[in-house]
């Protein structure tokens, strides 16, 4: 080992003994047991290494120093007469004749302790990060992206994929989310944009004649922050493969995730290939959401039927569901938080009652069920002591709460969540086009660049008045894992004529697609391949795989949920001479 060190702090072990060594780091602690006489831990990235100080000169140098100075030591290495069978040196302990200051911490106080940083309030981790990240188990996270990446790098490398980088600054997009834009100082007034995923310029590819090309590609977003977004920046694994289908796309990630998922996962038992595939309808029917986590055994049950006419205002005229969770032992107070916490996540209301242990209707909207409790009890095929939830709403709305109830109540019944595990599918069979919302018009319901489920044919008859626009299918699909959209892909439209007329049905002629994406029309008019591809994120696979709760702790500068970077002070002020530079004015909003 070089560095300026013969071995690092996790290197020694008994063997050692009676050698002279060099070691560098932080030091930890120094705990004092008598006169010119303590014990000091010292810890550099790979681990601990006990010292002990037995010479009053030293003693007065290491006691004149404040936690987390970096020091270097040379000393003999001895057989511990404690051992600490947790540490991976705890056999040994060095002895030093010598220490050098490197590096000074000149407070006193620390922001917080470094092992227990995790602890700390939000804020104060991200302004002091780097001391936040000394903490081992905060590295680790890290340390596990690193080996993530260079896991599917590899991988992706052994299917002959070819790693190519694409352009960071880029023209905006007309569509998706917003972009983060960039003065172009030699072209007053107008702008760069960063990439909000290297979209076009794979597909671009494709048509260039590459066969498989993959990154790990930085993609940049003005998006607010979830606990599974980041917001500003996140990475995925980006790739496109030409001359292929959609069922290509899934054998590929299908060989490539469950060994890294196996490898570096904190749970042990996977879902092997072939992942299941559940249609988007299917999806939102069975489980309330297009990204259902299948660790859940619950499912939802349609009562519209059933019950819409029991005199109960919300259920009247609405589409009615429930979800039947067995063996419960919930309290009535532990009920209300429930459902509590589904209203503040969905913005609407949760329902309830119970069939208990003697075989009666009780609670929440009991006196409602009461009248018909033998077609209750029958239909939703209760046993003694289930629990019913229920949502109510228009068709969507229902389902997407049932979708938020089920997941809360999975978390509440352990007989009904096995936690820990990964279980992917995949969701299939996206509508290519909704009625948007405040529109009231035909819009794209996700990805205008997929290759409607049919081709040229449907829209022809879509047309001609032939086919509801709104049952056309598109061969777009999403990888989800544990209820986490890893990845959304899809089969490209690579073909002129039917592009145009897929935009045709939302209004916009050939001209606006020539307009709004000059590069990639013009480029498929040259002879384009059939291609598809798919991009998970890095990001929430490996907050998957190290089991944290939020993104933020498996990144190694995030910003806060208000997208700043508290460490850096950014955003911020700039000079005016800057701005000059760049034709900005700034100005002021108004009251």
């Amino acid at each position: 080992m070089t560095q300026s060190r013969t071995h690092t702090c996790s290197d020694l072990r008994l063997a050692d003994a009676g050698k002279t060594v060099t070691l560098v780091g932080w030091l930890e602690t120094m705990r004092e047991v008598g006169n010119n006489f303590a014990f000091v831990v010292l810890r550099d990235f790979y681990g601990t290494t006990q010292l002990v100080i037995e010479n009053e000169e030293l003693f007065k140098q290491f006691k004149a120093l404040n936690k987390e100075s970096t020091i270097s030591v040379t000393g003999t290495v001895r057989e511990r007469d404690s051992k600490n069978p947790k540490q991976a040196t705890g056999d040994i302990e060095v002895v030093p004749q010598t220490m050098e200051v490197l590096g000074k911490c000149r407070y006193n106080e620390l922001p917080f302790e470094i092992n227990r940083s995790t602890e700390a309030d939000e804020s104060l981790r991200l302004k002091y990060r780097y001391l936040d990240l000394r903490n081992p188990a905060v590295k680790q996270n890290i340390i596990l992206r690193s080996q993530v990446i260079a896991a599917l790098r590899a991988a992706m490398m052994d299917h002959g994929f070819m790693e190519i980088t694409t352009p960071i600054l880029t023209a905006s997009s007309p569509e998706g989310a917003r972009d983060y834009l960039v003065p172009a100082r030699k072209h007053p007034g107008k702008f760069y944009a960063l990439p909000q995923a290297p979209q076009q310029f794979k597909q671009l590819l494709m048509t260039a004649g590459f066969d498989r090309y993959f990154q790990i590609a930085p993609c940049f977003r003005d998006e607010d922050a979830r606990g599974d977004r980041s917001p500003g920046e996140f990475y995925q694994l980006d790739m496109e493969m030409a001359f292929a289908d959609q069922e290509d796309v899934f054998t590929v990630l299908e060989d490539v995730l469950p060994p890294i998922f196996a490898k570096y996962g904190t749970y042990n038992v996977a879902s092997q290939p072939p992942f299941r595939r559940i249609g988007f309808a299917e999806a939102m029917e069975t489980y309330g959401s297009d990204k259902p986590d299948l660790r859940i055994d619950l499912t939802v049950t349609d009562a519209t039927d059933l019950l819409s006419g029991i005199g109960f205002g919300p259920f009247e005229n609405n589409t009615v569901k429930a979800i039947v969770a067995t063996d419960f032992a919930g309290t009535r107070k532990q009920i209300d938080a429930l459902c509590a916490e589904v209203e503040v996540q969905s913005g609407e209301k949760a329902y309830w009652f119970r069939y208990d242990e003697n075989g009666e209707i009780v609670g929440g909207i009991a006196k409602f069920i009461q009248p018909i409790k033998e077609q209750v009890v029958t239909a939703l095929n209760l046993p003694n002591n289930s629990f019913v939830g229920l949502t109510a709403g228009k068709k969507l709305t229902a389902q997407k709460t049932a979708g938020v109830l089920r997941n809360k109540l999975g978390a509440f019944c352990p007989n009904h969540m096995d936690k820990e595990r990964y279980e992917f599918c995949w969701i299939v069979d996206f509508p290519m086009y909704e009625i948007g919302e405040e529109s009231g018009k035909l819009e794209f319901c996700h990805n205008p660049f997929s290759m409607p489920n049919g081709g040229l044919e449907v829209l022809l008859q879509a047309e001609r008045g032939e086919l509801d626009p709104l049952t056309i299918n598109a061969y777009q699909y999403d990888l989800v894992c544990n209820g986490v959209e890893l990845s959304s892909g899809a089969v490209r439209n690579h073909d002129p004529e039917i592009m145009v007329k897929a935009f045709e049905m939302v209004g916009l002629g050939e001209e606006d697609v020539r307009a709004k994406f000059p590069a990639m029309y013009n480029a498929f008019c040259y002879g384009a391949p059939p291609h598809a591809g798919i991009a998970p994120g890095v990001d929430r696979m490996v907050m998957l795989l190290s089991g944290a709760e939020t993104i933020r702790e498996i990144i190694p500068f995030p910003m806060n949920k208000n997208a700043q970077d508290l460490m850096m002070d950014a955003p911020g002020i700039v000079e005016q001479k800057q701005l000059d530079e760049l034709n900005i004015a700034i100005v002021k909003a108004e009251e």
